[in-house]
């Protein structure tokens, strides 16, 4: 199953990200080398959210993930959701529709 994680980062997330940033992207890569991740980056100009794509049989793995996220931990994501996505269209979507 596909699930999207977003993150809204809070006001001052450009000024403090420096600190963590190496620790959260490393984080993101294992994810990814896990096969857990497949694509995540910053939203916005400048950025004030992420988004990430997991496939995962449930959402706990992203949800650990959530929670050892040094952006997370140090108090830079203001708030996260989790939401399962039915993915329908693209060589890799788990529910292929294909019309009539």
């Amino acid at each position: 199953m596909h699930y999207l994680l977003t993150y809204e980062y809070t006001a001052d997330y450009l000024e403090r990200r420096g600190t963590y940033r190496n620790a959260h992207i490393a984080k993101a890569w294992q994810a990814q080398e896990r096969g857990e991740l497949l694509l995540a980056g910053a939203a916005g100009d400048p950025p004030d959210s992420a988004v990430f794509v997991f496939d995962c049989d449930s959402a706990a793995p992203i949800e650990a993930f959530v929670q050892g996220d040094p952006y997370y931990v140090n108090g830079l994501v203001a708030r996260h959701v989790i939401k399962p996505w039915t993915t329908v269209v693209g060589k890799d979507a788990k529910t292929p529709i294909r019309p009539d």
